[in-house]
């Protein structure tokens, strides 16, 4: 499969969220309108330190999405950019999606003097750890959630 690796643009919200409700989906959170109207406000319009790529294929369809963030690293004295969310539509995993999203950004890291770039996933998602111990080293550490 032939695709590009581009940032999301303004006209691109009716292709975007089918992927964004697919990646809920997956994880068992279904994404209402709502939502995904104001996750996409915090995209086009900056009102958060969100940004998005998206995999384009070369039929015009979007294929996959990584929205990321840079976040402070006080104990490195340094920044790094973390991967909140990456998706590839099941019909085109296996094709190199996932890798070049995860390229893409760490070319956006290292433009930007970041270094690192972190994400997580969940602990039975074998077929993406496949491909995560391939281009990133697995960390020891545990996350916590604390519902506010």
């Amino acid at each position: 499969m032939t695709f590009e690796i581009r940032p999301v643009k303004d006209r691109d919200f009716f292709n975007w969220l089918p992927l964004f409700a697919g990646y809920g989906e997956f994880y068992g959170t279904p994404v209402q309108d709502e939502k995904a109207l104001l996750v996409w406000s915090w995209i086009s319009e900056k009102k958060h330190d969100l940004s998005a790529l998206v995999a384009q294929a070369e039929d015009g369809s979007l294929v996959g999405l990584a929205h990321y963030r840079t976040f402070a690293r006080p104990l490195a004295g340094g920044t790094g950019i973390y991967i909140d969310d990456l998706f590839v539509s099941p019909d085109a995993r296996g094709t190199g999606i996932a890798t070049a999203l995860i390229e893409h950004v760490t070319e956006i890291a290292r433009a930007q003097r970041s270094e690192i770039v972190r994400w997580v996933t969940a602990p039975d998602n074998d077929e993406a750890q496949v491909l995560y111990d391939k281009v990133a080293k697995r960390t020891e550490w545990i996350t916590y959630d604390l519902t506010v």
